[in-house]
């Protein structure tokens, strides 16, 4: 069949492979989820919200048990926030190290050790009966727990462009899975021998220990992760970095020649000569203006999300006539729970569809926007209530906070690409993620005193109309919006 040709055809085409190259990588055809390897990694990811929040329902009465107060009640808050911030401070003080250690030796042994460092210190926080005992535990807890940049790291070398915002989809609903059994296993299980008689009541074990049940459940999950981790996950950092040069002076490195590749999961031989030159690089070199900016849109992102979950129990708990809600502590759990699942399912379902409609960047300020309306409805829910009581108009705008709250959350599938992008070279990945986390770690350490702080100051001294809290919310939300507008419309690709 012969073809029309007119003034506008040219007379040189480009050829096949060539027209394939200038196509952009959207039409691709999207590679299937390498799914054994992620049900793995997702695994994995829910035994860090299990040990982190499972202490939350029974902190209280065991800060009174172990008598650190001295039977003042005004001090139980303050020792519980402790042990809360404690694992995200010693775990921002040592995940960069993990991660980059992950660059050397291999993502799979640093898993490895993450998740015996989490079942030891769950197994040791049931058993101790001393407040310095809890503080060690939770610190060790913390401090051992590598796992979220590697994991983040692994995810996008076994995924590529086309598949990627599916499988970082899944990592926030496995994230509200593990928050949301948490507290329902800590709350259900602790003192076991007062609440199930027929099965615990004769157990002197559990009336010495009562709270070692809920703590050995999150334990013996990660020890059940460790055994599939071992057998199952392969690594996907091709190394000859022997894990023994990690103690070896600085003067002995020459000897042991060759560094990690990381592995691309289309093809089994890496060719170290086609990989940018290089090792994992040091700290100076690996902070460039794109990691900083990367790391800077998950951290905001954190900020905003730490505060308001810190916020939003205690305001729902708090009287109306002090600035809350006034609602009763189940229904409060309710609402918690919705907003847990909410994200997790919402994550799966709808953001890789917002995510190839809208591009990174305009889903990103679309969830930072969103978090607006989410803090202003605070104020307006009470004045609500105040005037009107609990109506059904009061309970449609508690529903449309949580549906901004579950949207605004779709920024945290948004940052990890971002992050693993921005990474300097292929072999600093893991770095790359492990700094991102230690800046968020810090800001999920710093944020709850801060929110809870401003909170109780507004209510006491009724400042700026009892609001303070919010207007430092809103603060947050405009260093999120700023960074926003840094960040490229599409991830970079270099």
């Amino acid at each position: 069949m012969s073809r029309e040709v007119d003034e506008q055809t040219p007379l040189l085409r480009s050829s096949d492979s060539e027209t394939y190259e200038q196509e952009p990588e959207d039409f691709k055809q999207p590679t299937p989820l390498p799914w054994r390897q992620l049900a793995i990694l997702l695994v994995i990811q829910i035994s860090e919200p299990l040990t982190s929040q499972v202490i939350s329902p029974f902190a209280p009465q065991l800060i009174r048990d172990v008598g650190i107060t001295n039977g003042d009640e005004a001090q139980v808050g303050f020792y519980v926030g402790l042990l809360h911030s404690l694992f995200f401070a010693t775990e921002a003080l040592t995940i960069f190290h993990w991660s980059r250690i992950s660059d050397r030796v291999g993502r799979k042994p640093v898993l490895l050790t993450g998740l015996f460092g989490l079942s030891i210190s769950m197994y040791c926080f049931g058993l101790t009966k001393t407040f310095w005992g809890l503080i060690l535990s939770r610190c060790l807890n913390g401090a051992l727990n590598g796992n979220i940049g590697v994991m983040r790291s692994m995810i996008a070398e076994i995924t590529d462009s086309s598949n990627v915002a599916e499988a970082f989809a899944y990592l926030p609903f496995t994230w509200s899975a593990g928050t949301t059994l948490g507290p329902m296993i800590g709350g259900s299980l602790s003192h076991p021998a007062e609440r199930f008689p027929n099965v615990f009541g004769n157990s002197s074990f559990f009336k010495e220990y009562p709270y070692f049940l809920p703590c050995a459940v999150p334990a013996t999950v990660s020890v059940l992760c460790w055994a599939v981790t071992f057998m199952y996950l392969k690594e996907t950092v091709k190394t000859s970095y022997p894990v023994a040069r990690l103690f070896r002076s600085r003067k002995k490195e020459s000897d042991i020649p060759s560094s990690p590749v990381p592995s691309s999961p289309s093809s089994t031989t890496t060719d170290i000569s086609s990989v940018d030159d290089a090792g994992p690089l040091p700290l100076k070199e690996l902070l460039t203006p794109r990691v900083i900016l990367a790391a800077s849109s998950y951290a905001a992102v954190a900020l905003i999300d730490i505060a308001f979950r810190t916020v939003q129990p205690v305001y729902y708990g708090t009287p109306v006539s002090m600035g809350g809600l006034g609602l009763n502590t189940p229904t409060i759990g309710t609402l918690l729970a919705v907003l847990g699942m909410g994200i997790g399912v919402s994550q799966v379902i709808f953001f890789p569809r917002l995510f190839h409609l809208m591009g990174p960047r305009n889903l990103y300020m679309l969830c930072t926007f969103t978090c607006l309306p989410m803090i202003a409805l605070f104020p307006v829910l009470n004045s609500m209530a105040r005037e009107q009581g609990m109506t059904c108009s009061v309970w449609f705008f508690i529903v449309l906070q949580i549906a901004c709250a579950i949207l605004a959350n779709f920024a945290y599938g948004v940052t990890p690409m971002y992050i693993n992008a921005s990474a300097p070279n292929k072999a600093s990945v893991g770095a790359t993620n492990g700094f991102a986390q230690t800046f968020v770690s810090i800001m999920r350490a710093v944020g709850p005193a801060a929110a809870t702080s401003a909170y109780s100051f507004s209510i006491e001294n009724n400042y700026l109309g009892g609001h303070l809290v919010y207007y430092l919310m809103a603060a947050m939300v405009s260093a999120s919006v700023v960074v926003s507008v840094l960040l490229p419309r599409q991830v970079w690709r270099d």
